[in-house]
């Protein structure tokens, strides 16, 4: 039976409810399959405009075996190309972040417009069509100041994301007005999926997250796909903060892929620090100056959960190594002219996610370590705790159904 045959198989056969059979979390051909009907189909969160706000500027992301460039064209459109030259495919842009006039290949010094159009071929002839080489091109779409793209020759629909994203994104004005204070990325020990069903959740919160919990409500209903609307805290808070001109009721796609709410943090909390007073004195954005609006959650499977606040903003995004090995990359935004120092101090603004995200790598590479053994079988998802872990693996084995079956109708699965 090939891993595809098994794939089906599994899915066909699993209980709804459950946790995944040991496969989906460290059997690399599974992981394979992984790559090729989730990750190179869909929209990947790549990062923010304001990384790239000139023309020349770009940065690299790494999609599986797809090496990418996000860059700003010479006209200010951004475009993702692929980072491989088209003379004999070396790597061109080796570093994080950089800026150039032109991407220039450093094995034979081949150069590329920004727009990734081939400028010259180094002593190739008179007659040589340079027009037919230049470098490929991923597909590319921003919203709200994020930037997403897709691999695949033909990319699903981004109008709906973009339909529902914007209204929520648009009053923060993430697309301008900010600038990325500091940033790191954690390689977690443990599968793609544990790390998005570990985020589901705040089951586990209480016993590993005391700086979140001084912050962050556990409830449910914030970190769940259900109940939100009969929670008189949440409703509350909703109708504030909608009257203050953001919208905030949950609202979920029908896939299941991307959701939007905005979710109060614990009583008189103004934002994510130890004290619980706001990280930064400049709001995020001059126009949002409504005291304690919480925070507005968006979450886009595969790769992307964000905390958007009154004084900054958190993005997180997630890349998949290898089965058992996930890169984590937290991004902080603060206001363009707020001063570090002055309108903030790195230490008080990073103290609470830097350890909550070290934390969960440690409860992630746990979580794998005892998935590993020939022991572990499938668990139960408790109600309504982890009631958002179990609308992930829905939306997971759902997609995977689709493509393993060439689109066609879901996978059933037994009750």
């Amino acid at each position: 039976m090939t891993a595809r045959q098994d794939m089906i198989s599994l899915l066909k056969n699993r209980k709804v409810g459950f946790s995944l059979p040991q496969p989906f979390y460290n059997d690399p051909e599974f992981f394979k399959l992984d790559m090729e009907n989730i990750w190179y189909k869909d929209w990947l969160f790549a990062g923010h405009d304001i990384e790239i706000n000139e023309p020349g500027q770009w940065f690299t992301m790494q999609v599986g075996a797809y090496p990418l460039i996000i860059i700003r064209g010479r006209d200010g459109e951004i475009r993702a190309l692929h980072n491989s030259c088209r003379h004999r495919g070396s790597i061109i842009c080796k570093t994080e972040h950089g800026s150039s006039k032109r991407l220039v290949c450093p094995y034979h010094q081949w150069s590329y417009d920004t727009d990734g159009s081939l400028l010259r071929a180094r002593h190739a002839a008179a007659d040589f069509d340079k027009s037919g080489y230049g470098l490929k091109q991923a597909h590319c779409e921003t919203v709200g100041g994020y930037i997403f793209v897709c691999v695949a020759q033909n990319a699903p629909d981004f109008a709906p994301f973009r339909a529902q994203a914007l209204p929520y994104l648009a009053p923060h004005k993430l697309g301008g007005d900010v600038k990325i204070a500091t940033q790191n990325t954690i390689v977690e020990n443990g599968n793609w999926k544990l790390v998005w069903e570990n985020n589901r959740e705040c089951y586990h919160c209480a016993a590993n997250h005391p700086e979140l919990c001084r912050t962050f409500p556990e409830a449910p209903t914030v970190t769940g796909v259900t109940g939100a609307m009969d929670d008189p805290v949440i409703k509350a808070h909703w109708d504030k903060c909608e009257a203050a001109g953001l919208p905030s009721t949950f609202v979920i796609n029908p896939t299941g892929q991307f959701r939007h709410t905005r979710a109060p943090l614990i009583e008189g909390v103004e934002s994510y620090t130890m004290s619980g007073k706001t990280a930064v004195a400049r709001p995020l954005c001059d126009d949002v100056t409504t005291p304690q609006i919480g925070t507005m959650l968006m979450f886009h499977y595969p790769t992307t959960w964000n905390h958007v606040l009154g004084d900054h903003a958190i993005s997180f995004r997630v890349l998949p190594i290898d089965a058992t090995h996930t890169a984590v990359t937290t991004k902080w935004l603060v206001h363009k002219d707020a001063q570090e120092g002055v309108d903030y101090h790195l230490d008080e603004l990073t103290a609470v996610w830097n350890a909550t995200n070290d934390q969960d790598r440690r409860v992630v590479e746990d979580n794998q370590f005892g998935i590993n053994s020939p022991a572990y079988e499938p668990g139960p998802y408790l109600e309504p705790d982890e009631g958002g872990v179990a609308q992930f693996v829905e939306w997971y084995t759902n997609a995977m159904g689709r493509s393993l079956n060439g689109d066609r109708a879901t996978l059933s699965r037994v009750a």
